[in-house]
C-alpha cells in the first residue's frame, strides 16, 4: 500500500505519460536521427538553465517552461532546416554537433549560479519521485492534445518519417511538415525533461522503440512491444527503488538501467530468432 500512497502520482506518471514518448520514439529511429530527442531535451535544459541564471527556481514559476519552449522550437526550426541530403555529412552529424554545444552552453551558464553542480544533476537525471499531481494532470492533457493532432495527422507523419520519396511525391513541403513534427515533439519532450531529467527521456524514446524494432516489423507490434516495455520498466524501477531500501536506489538511474536489461533480452530474443529460421532454412 506504501507504494500507491507515497508515490501515487509518480507511478501515475510512469504509466500514463510514457505513451506517446514510444510513439515518437517509433519516428525517431524509423527516420535514423537517433540522437534528436537527447538534442532536443538538452535544449531544453539549456532554456531552463538559462531561467535560473536569471534568478528562477527550475520546477516553479512560467520562465522555465517558456524558456524551455521557446529554446525547444528554435531547435525544431534548425532541425527542419537541416533536413538535407549530403553525401558526407549525415543530418546525424548535425543533430550530434547541436547536442553537444547545447550541453557545453548549459554547464557554462549554469556555472554562473549558486548551485550549478546540483542544477546540471538535477537536468540530466531528474526526480521523478517528486512529480505532483498537477505536473501530471497538466502534462498528460498536453499530451492528449498532441496525440490528437498526430492521430488526425498520422498519415503525413508515417509518410514523412518512413517513405519521404512518397511524400515528396505527394507535393508535401517536407520542412514545414518537420517543423510540426519537430516542435509537437520537443513539447512532449520538454515537458518531460521537467519531470524526469535528460537521461530517462532519452531513454523511454530510444530503448522501447528499438526492443520493438528487434522483435518485429509490423509497426503496430513495435508500438505495443514498446508500450509494455515502457510500463514494465518504469514501475519496477519505482518498485525497486521505493521499496528495496536497503539499497536506496535512485528512480531514474535504476530505470534507465532496467531498459538496458530489457534491450539485451530483446536483442538475445532476436538472435535466437534468426539462428533458429536458418536452421529451418538450410
Amino acid at each position: 500500500m506504501d507504494l500507491f500512497t507515497l508515490w501515487l502520482w509518480p507511478l501515475v506518471a510512469l504509466i500514463a505519460l510514457p505513451a506517446i514518448l514510444v510513439y515518437f520514439g517509433l519516428h525517431v529511429v524509423g527516420r535514423g536521427i537517433i540522437f534528436v530527442d537527447l538534442a532536443l531535451a538538452q535544449i531544453a535544459a539549456l532554456g531552463i538553465a538559462t531561467a535560473v541564471l536569471l534568478g528562477a527556481h527550475p520546477d516553479h514559476g512560467v520562465l522555465p517552461y517558456a524558456l524551455a519552449i521557446g529554446f525547444t522550437l528554435a531547435g525544431a526550426a534548425l532541425f527542419s532546416l537541416t533536413r538535407f541530403r549530403h553525401p558526407r555529412v549525415p543530418q546525424e552529424a548535425i543533430i550530434g554537433i547541436i547536442y553537444i554545444v547545447a550541453a557545453a552552453a548549459a554547464t557554462l551558464v549554469l556555472s554562473r549560479t549558486a548551485a550549478g553542480d546540483e542544477e546540471i544533476k538535477n537536468l540530466l537525471v531528474g526526480n521523478i519521485l517528486l512529480v505532483s499531481r498537477s505536473e501530471v494532470l497538466r502534462t498528460l492533457a498536453l499530451y492528449l492534445a498532441v496525440g490528437a493532432l498526430h492521430y488526425f495527422l498520422r498519415r503525413k507523419f508515417h509518410l514523412l518519417s518512413f517513405d519521404t520519396e512518397e511524400a515528396e511525391r505527394q507535393g508535401m513541403s517536407i520542412r514545414l511538415w518537420d517543423f510540426l513534427f519537430y516542435a509537437t515533439f520537443g513539447l512532449v519532450v520538454t515537458s518531460f525533461v521537467r519531470i524526469a531529467g535528460v537521461y530517462l527521456v532519452f531513454s523511454y524514446l530510444i530503448v522501447p522503440a528499438v526492443c520493438g524494432a528487434l522483435l518485429s516489423s509490423r509497426t503496430a507490434a513495435r508500438l505495443a512491444i514498446g508500450w509494455g516495455v515502457a510500463l514494465t520498466a518504469g514501475v519496477t524501477g519505482l518498485l525497486l527503488s521505493t521499496q528495496w531500501q536497503s539499497m536506496d536506489l535512485p528512480t531514474g538511474p535504476t530505470i534507465v538501467c532496467l531498459f538496458g536489461g530489457f534491450l539485451i533480452l530483446s536483442g538475445a530474443t532476436a538472435f535466437g530468432r534468426s539462428r533458429r529460421a536458418s536452421k529451418s532454412a538450410s
